[in-house]
């Protein structure tokens, strides 16, 4: 057997670090792909095809049982369901980098929560403010959250020019948002609450909490369990892809085979002669299976499941998404004009406002700690970038606005995301700039406080 002496050993610690290096990679890439498919959309939605092209989005699908019929749009569906995951990732995210990632320290994990709470309260208010007495005010929600994939796609275009701290500050930013986001979809956007659909989908999330604890693991059993509680928020009037919030914050973060054990049982298959030992009924076939057991137990279903989901998120339900919603017929629309002010507003300028003010406070009430490499300038410009909001945005916005007004919103959502991608950019780079020219003194002086 090859020798890996060689080679570095391993710590506990790149058990985490290596999952998290992974999620920016493909958010990074899902980033480019997100932006080909809006922009796509965008094309098709004003092009000789538009027709076709948003009819399709609009086709009815499902399934009839008896008298019961269950369908809803193309479009519906990838709201509905396929977005539940999206979100069950993004918990699975949150929960990892609290259990195990960087922010198991709460001092620091609260510099993002307090970031992430001004980054929805400052927005919404100043859309509410704007919108008035009008329809739209119920719209305040669409510019509360941060696109993730866009945003780490930003930042990597300016690779190791900034520091890991920006990236983990706006990664946790914008999945505390996120899920702040999907809270407010399920109150103040479901429809009348269905009292005892509720209280399936909370018996059903106690059966799975009660599976977990007399240690059922198979991932297929969770999958029904977790089908049972979307279709019941889905009757009970809260918007179902809480459902995914709910099942990824319940989803265990620790191993069941720790490594003494694991290496224990791999010995033991190893330690076997060379011989015809794995036919048949034998105690060495019983070896073989209990050592693949280990092997897969040894990580934690939070990260098998990460892992195996999040590229099918990132390359297909999101790709999937932009191109349902981010269609935007402008030939024959009638623009509020009112309306796109106050999301451009809102998320151009009160995302970052709200950031940086409540983060700042919570370093003056000693309730939060910033990290060493992330200076205030660099916090600035990273906060520049949060008011990217496209895809929980027009989420939001699908749900709390009429159709009639569905174009004006999108054009605010694109015009805002623009923007901000564009100033976040160019302060961030300048920064950067900044910081390579001065020397390495001057540098941790000037630009990096």
């Amino acid at each position: 057997m090859k020798s890996n002496l060689d080679r570095l050993p391993k710590e506990p610690s790149d058990r985490f670090t290596h999952p998290f290096s992974q999620f920016l990679r493909i958010e990074s890439a899902a980033g480019a792909v997100l932006l080909l498919c809006a922009v796509a959309a965008l094309v098709f939605s004003n092009s000789q095809w538009s027709g076709p092209y948003m009819a399709f989005w609009d086709t009815a699908t499902g399934f009839r049982w008896g008298n019961a019929e269950f369908s809803r749009s193309i479009k519906q569906w990838i709201i509905d369901g396929a977005m539940t995951l999206f979100f069950f990732v993004i918990a699975l995210e949150l929960k990892r980098e609290i259990v195990l990632g960087e922010l198991r320290n709460i001092r620091l994990a609260a510099f993002s929560i307090a970031a992430a709470l001004g980054g929805m309260a400052v927005p919404a208010v100043l859309f509410a403010l704007l919108e008035g007495n009008s329809a739209a005010r119920h719209a305040w929600g669409v510019v509360m959250a941060t696109d993730t994939a866009f945003v780490i796609g930003c930042l990597a275009l300016l690779g190791s020019r900034i520091p890991p701290s920006l990236r983990l500050f706006l990664l946790s930013l914008a999945i505390f948002d996120d899920i702040g986001a999907i809270l407010v979809i399920a109150i103040a956007y479901g429809s009348g609450i269905n009292w005892l659909a509720l209280g399936l989908a909370a018996f059903a999330l106690f059966g799975i909490a009660m599976m977990r604890r007399v240690g059922i693991r198979h991932i297929a059993v969770y999958a029904v369990a977790g089908m049972a509680v979307w279709l019941a928020l889905d009757v009970s009037g809260i918007h179902p892809t809480l459902a995914g919030m709910l099942l990824g914050v319940m989803t265990p973060a620790r191993s069941w085979v720790n490594d003494g054990r694991l290496r224990a049982i791999l010995g033991k298959v190893v330690s076997y002669p060379h011989g015809e030992h794995w036919s048949g009924d034998t105690e060495e076939r019983r070896d073989l299976r209990r050592a693949g057991t280990a092997a897969r137990e040894a990580l934690s279903p939070l990260e098998r499941i990460e892992i195996s989901l999040h590229p099918w998120v990132a390359f297909a339900v999101l790709p999937l998404f932009a191109l349902a919603s981010a269609g935007l017929p402008l030939s024959h629309a009638e623009m509020d004009w009112r309306l796109v002010a106050a999301i451009v507003v809102g998320l151009f300028v009160g995302k970052p406002i709200g950031v940086v003010s409540f983060s700042y406070l919570a370093i003056r009430a000693h309730f939060a700690i910033r990290p060493e490499t992330l200076s205030w300038p660099l916090i600035v410009g990273g906060a520049l970038l949060t008011g990217i909001g496209f895809t929980m945005s027009l989420l939001i916005a699908e749900l709390a606005l009429a159709e009639d007004s569905m174009v004006s919103a999108k054009l605010g959502i694109l015009c805002a995301s623009a923007l901000s991608s564009i100033c976040g950019l160019a302060v961030l780079t300048w920064l950067s700039a900044k910081r390579q020219r001065l020397p390495d003194s001057e540098t941790s002086r000037k630009v990096m406080r």
